[in-house]
């Protein structure tokens, strides 16, 4: 399956993680999204929402002021 990038740069709390909740709502199960965020914050919120979720973050990275988060939809 192709990952599925998801540029949030630039955006600002909570917008980050409201993005990531919508594409993974409508997503199939095993989807892999690659999430680029700038805001500092996103590195809590979006682990915060996978445990909510229940989906996982199978690699985050940071790189400068960009954060990197590989996300696996869970199976239904």
């Amino acid at each position: 399956m192709t990952p599925i990038p998801l540029n949030l740069r630039g955006l600002k709390c909570p917008l980050p993680a409201l993005r990531v909740r919508k594409a993974l709502k409508g997503a199939e199960a095993g989807a892999l999204f690659v999430v680029e965020c700038t805001d500092p914050m996103a590195a809590i919120d979006i682990p915060n929402l996978m445990r909510e979720t229940g989906d996982a973050i199978e690699r985050s990275a940071s790189e400068g002021d960009l954060l990197v988060f590989h996300i696996r939809k869970a199976a239904a």
